[in-house]
């Protein structure tokens, strides 16, 4: 197995140093307000020397009533130390002879401290400055794998961050491994994962409510692209996905919202595949309401999938194997309807019940 230097390296060729932006932080985040109330917050994967979820949740702390909030860093960060971040600079400050260190950011109170009536960055400097122990070094590389990393990820009650894309499977198997709730950031691709669409598929995963396009800083190091890649006036560089979701397994009011059905089935509009025995179904608001069949949706069904409304049965895609859907003479291979292959599809079923 490679060693912690060597994936972080493999991550870092990878480009996968996004910076997630404090607005969308904020969108996604307001819909999850009572789940944090008295809870441990642990950030262990967005670099705090730049990272927009510690400075929400130290900015809403007494807000959201959080009972602590803790982040790492680790020490690979390209601006650790950096003067031009909130973080950078306090770390220079509180350990001027120090370069690229792990560190440990550790708060259980925040106050208006210089009493301007509103709780803002200030105030969060202000406590990193002057109380101690809420900003220390960490003994190792502040790597998520490591040892002294997972002790704190076992405090915590709820873990919130945009983990490394390239390492999002190890990633939330260790999520798993420690029972955590979670809410991160991932590419909807990771949706197609073994493990994570078996998590999708037996309700221990499930999409947020944002997916789609998002926009990201990146570090000075990354090479300018033709496309969704743009420098702005400061001299930032910028990268924007449009595959982009938010995981978690913590019950939202989305969850239960039922997608609403309006179209009627006919074997004309719905034709089966030539391969599977389901019938395939373009769009997601194409799926039929008087339909109980197997059927074949988009991998965008899991953005409005109710699991009182349907069941999960498989994926078809290269390589899958969906034991007692596919025909015994088709073992693997994406959706074929009328000589002509589709991208891959989810295999669903509506609910008996649902009407």
């Amino acid at each position: 197995m490679a060693d912690n230097k060597s994936l972080r390296n493999a991550s870092k060729n990878k480009n996968d140093e996004f910076y997630t932006q404090l607005a969308d932080i904020e969108q996604e985040l307001r819909h999850y307000k009572e789940h944090f109330r008295d809870k441990i917050v642990f950030c262990n994967c967005d670099d705090p020397f730049e990272s927009n979820f510690v400075k929400y949740f130290a900015m809403n702390f007494n807000y959201l009533g959080l009972k602590k909030l803790i982040a790492t860093c680790y020490d690979s960060s390209p601006i650790a130390f950096e003067q031009q971040s909130l973080f950078g600079e306090v770390a220079a400050k509180r350990f001027p002879n120090t370069v690229r260190h792990a560190y440990k950011i550790d708060i259980n109170q925040v106050a208006d401290y210089n009493n301007d009536g509103a709780i803002d960055l200030t105030d969060v400097r202000h406590l990193l400055l002057n109380k101690k122990n809420t900003l220390t070094l960490l003994q190792g590389n502040g790597d998520f794998r490591s040892q002294e990393c997972i002790d704190l990820l076992l405090q915590a009650d709820i873990v919130v961050t945009n983990p490394p894309f390239s390492l999002f499977r190890e990633y939330v198997a260790q999520l798993k491994q420690f029972n955590k709730k979670f809410v991160i950031i991932g590419g909807q691709n990771a949706i197609t994962y073994k493990s994570i669409f078996d998590m999708l598929k037996t309700n221990q995963l499930w999409l947020g409510y944002k997916s789609g396009d998002m926009k990201f800083t990146v570090p000075q190091y990354y090479e300018e692209r033709s496309t969704r890649f743009w420098i702005d006036e400061r001299g930032q560089k910028w990268r924007s996905l449009g595959n982009i979701c938010w995981f978690t397994n913590l019950d939202i009011v989305k969850r239960h919202e039922s997608i609403t059905l309006y179209k009627n089935y006919t074997p004309e509009e719905y034709p089966k595949y030539d391969n599977y025995d389901a019938i395939n179904v373009d769009k997601v608001t194409d799926i039929p309401c008087d339909y109980y069949g197997y059927m074949g949706v988009p991998i965008t069904f899991f953005d409005k999938y109710n699991p009182d409304q349907f069941e999960i049965l498989g994926i078809m895609n290269t390589g899958e194997i969906n034991e007692g859907i596919r025909h015994p003479n088709t073992p693997h291979g994406r959706p074929v309807v009328n000589g002509v292959e589709k991208y891959l599809r989810i295999i669903i079923r509506r609910i008996s019940h649902e009407n």
